[in-house]
């Protein structure tokens, strides 16, 4: 267990006990929530495609963080024991998650057209509806990365440092 706990290369995961990986997907996900924002903007306010053009930069924005934020998970991954839940939960939240980064690299790839027209106009709901899916998965994937920090303590310090945070200021 302690070997989950201990990053592979501290210099690329984080020292132990901050890891990066939990503060590198704060981008890719803020980011898609945003571009989702952003898409139901595109059909209530002016400008229709000022938003849709927001909407697609920012799923870009995404899908460059989201390659980051992964990048520093799989080190992360080289250190949970294999034939453990935990490490089977890693491996599926990382499927799922990838399910997610297609599902907005192709997003992505639609929209190419619309937003490159003289006059774009609101997102389709062809590509919200995707956008709602594609959310959807990374909520799910979210959940399993979650189980894996707060059930299984992957990357979070021993409980016998976190012990320090709960004594008073005397000792005790």
């Amino acid at each position: 267990m302690r070997q989950a706990k201990r990053p592979a290369t501290a210099a690329l995961a984080g020292p132990y006990g901050h890891p990066l990986h939990p503060v590198l997907v704060t981008v890719p996900i803020g980011a898609w929530v945003a571009s989702l924002c952003f898409d139901v903007g595109s059909h209530v306010a002016d400008q229709a495609g000022t938003y849709a053009i927001g909407a697609y930069w920012l799923i870009a924005l995404g899908l460059a963080g989201a390659v980051v934020a992964a990048s520093v998970g799989v080190i992360d991954l080289a250190a949970i024991p294999t034939r453990t839940r935990a490490f089977r939960t890693a491996l599926i939240h990382m499927t799922v998650m990838l399910g997610a980064v297609t599902l907005y690299a192709v997003s992505l790839a639609l929209r190419h057209a619309d937003i490159a027209a003289p006059r774009p106009g609101p997102t389709s709901s062809g590509l919200l509806a995707l956008s709602v899916v594609a959310l959807g998965v990374v909520g799910a994937g979210g959940w399993l990365g979650g189980k894996l920090s707060f059930r299984y303590g992957v990357r979070v310090a021993d409980e016998a440092v976190q012990v320090d945070g709960y004594t008073d200021h005397e000792g005790r």
